[in-house]
């Protein structure tokens, strides 16, 4: 057990809570938390490191913890002792009166057991040290004496970025008695569709993702005893069909949805493609349909953490946050709008709630060839004809979507007359195309898109260590370095902006749980899902949808598409755009 003084972190624009010179003595020690699981099959409940720094003053205070798989791959990692305290949280909330907690998942880092990539082993992990900090559980320190929290109310609040935010999903879901809130942030709410888009693997999940993430997080020391667990999830992954099977059922959390107790506040970029949109998307629908307490920002960015491009702001409300929902202050904070959404320029707007009010489905068919472009879309439906599409042969994205006034075989496009009013996307669009396919195996991706003259902003994303791992400190904060370092924009001329785009194997058009093959050269509806949206049309610019099959910039190659060539009909396919007051006019 260490004491020293806890340095304050007064940002500007924060909450004005005790100064530096008021600041009390902070505590630090590790414990290790006896879990329920014995993951690694060794005969020994796993043992689940955790660092904790807390006020050494009377009295009991809650808790702000952060689980992480990632503590222990550092290049600092190997020697420290406690290893983590390495974000801001401890600096902003020690003396606030909280005690900071950093969760060693099993399986990585000090922690015994093994990583199960979202299995019900990660969520156990967590639980063990909530209930340790509420006394259900036992901890004991290195020399084996015990160790126990009464110093805690029993009050947490999880946060974190990428993985770190997936466990505090996983808490929720499970409704772990104490964790009062999550903030979740860039976070996985279902493992299937992290690594899968409605039964296609995203590329780069073609083959034993699962495994692959867990051997990389696995401690040296549990990697040999954890090997069985290795080829289990190897065995069971279900790569062979991309089925949403029992495996991926105990890795997603959104039916669980109706057990959260816990308020969440989500924040995801809109241009995350690691952890992809229908992850904050979906999960949120699931909570707002549950009535649960809940904020959301939405960004323009990636992968990132907001204290790299919002700090001021986001300290703000963190403290307010943790106040309202663990200390029980009336401060106002649930009283402030519901969503805070960033526009392309770096600006923000605030809303009463996402998607924004008023939002409603507005249907647009597709068309044949139209005013100069190869298809079009139109509020009423045409009739009879069909339009032919084959393999794309390995297009890129940006030659997809060009030229939409070329007919192409290889990718298919329907764009509306220009817009005579902006017309406002927000929430998730739907598809529903009529195929004749010659393959039973038809792999579809759409795009929504933009066409009009714009400029698009590409920010810098951080990896998932990055995020765990960059310096924090104070002076970080101030100098804007390390996790506060903003990430760099470029900015480009374009004539088409993607605005989102999803993907299905028509096998799984009935059920992502069972494949059903294409009756070939018969007509078959199949219905898909895009990823969640917002964004503001032009006046002057058109909507667009193009389809094409291989989009291997996205998903990965299904080889019994090769040679694949289908009629998509007219009239009877279309696209569902939430557009906030219901029309797109023309």
């Amino acid at each position: 057990m260490r004491r020293f003084v806890a340095a304050v972190l007064l940002a500007a624009g924060t909450i004005a809570t005790p100064t530096a010179e008021a600041a009390p003595a902070a505590v630090t020690e590790t414990v290790y938390v006896e879990s329920t699981t014995d993951s690694d099959a060794d005969g020994k409940l796993d043992r689940i490191a955790a660092d904790v720094m807390r006020p050494d003053a009377a009295g009991k205070v809650p808790v702000v913890m952060e689980a992480s798989p990632y503590y222990g791959l550092g290049a600092e990692m190997a020697t420290n002792v406690p290893r983590g305290f390495k974000r801001w949280y401890d600096e902003y909330f020690v003396p606030r009166g909280y005690a900071v907690v950093e969760v060693e998942m099993q399986g990585t880092s000090r922690s015994t057991g093994c990583p199960t990539t979202g299995g019900p082993e990660d969520t156990a992990s967590v639980r063990a040290v909530v209930d340790w900090l509420n006394g259900r559980a036992k901890a004991f320190y290195a020399d084996g004496s015990p160790a126990t929290a009464d110093w805690s109310t029993g009050n947490v609040g999880m946060l974190g970025v990428s993985y770190n935010g997936t466990l505090p999903n996983a808490a929720a879901a499970a409704n772990i008695p104490g964790v009062k809130t999550i903030v979740p942030i860039a976070a996985i709410s279902s493992w299937y569709e992290y690594s899968r888009d409605q039964g296609i693997g995203y590329r780069g999940h073609t083959k034993d993702y699962p495994t692959y993430l867990a051997n990389y997080v696995v401690s040296a020391a549990q990697k040999a005893k954890c090997q069985p667990v290795m080829d289990r999830l190897a065995r069971e992954d279900g790569d062979e069909s991309y089925d949403y099977t029992s495996f991926w059922k105990e890795r997603d959390y959104r039916p669980s949805a109706q057990n959260v107790s816990a308020s969440v506040f989500v924040v995801h970029g809109q241009a995350d493609w690691n952890v992809k949109p229908s992850q904050f998307g979906r999960w949120w629908q699931n909570l707002a349909d549950n009535n649960v307490p809940r904020k959301i920002w939405l960004h323009r960015g990636g992968h990132l953490d907001p204290v790299s491009f919002r700090q001021a702001e986001w300290q703000r409300v963190m403290g307010l946050w943790m106040d309202h929902w663990l200390k029980g202050a009336d401060n106002g904070i649930m009283d402030e709008p519901m969503a805070d959404v960033q526009r392309p320029d770096g600006s923000w707007e605030q809303h009463a709630a996402w998607p924004q009010p008023g939002t409603k489905d507005t249907t647009l068919y597709f068309g044949p060839a139209a005013g100069g472009f190869a298809g079009s879309l139109t509020i009423t439906p045409s009739t009879g004809e069909t339009q032919r599409l084959s393999d794309n042969a390995n297009l890129s994205e940006s030659i997809m979507m060009a030229n939409p006034e070329q007919a192409d075989p290889r990718r298919l496009v329907y764009v509306t007359p220009p817009l005579t009013e902006a017309a406002r996307l927000s929430g998730e669009v739907r598809l529903t195309v009529q195929v004749a396919s010659n393959r039973p195996s038809t792999p579809l991706t759409a795009l929504l898109v933009d066409y009009g003259p714009s400029t698009q902003a590409v920010l810098t994303d951080r990896t998932p260590l990055q995020l765990s791992t960059e310096t924090c400190t104070r002076a970080d904060l101030r100098a804007r370095t390390g996790c506060a370092r903003p990430p760099d924009v470029s900015v480009q001329a374009v004539s088409a902006t993607m605005l989102t785009r999803g993907a299905i194997d028509a096998k799984n058009r009935l059920s992502l749980e069972s494949s059903t093959p294409l009756p070939t050269d018969e007509t078959a509806d199949v219905s898909w899902r895009m990823h969640a949206r917002d964004a503001l049309i032009p006046a002057g610019h058109r909507i667009g949808i193009v389809i094409v099959t291989n989009h291997s910039g996205y998903i990965g190659p299904d080889s019994g598409a090769n040679g694949i060539a289908l009629n998509v009909s007219l009239g009877v396919s279309k696209v569902v755009l939430p557009i906030v007051g219901g029309v797109v006019t023309t």
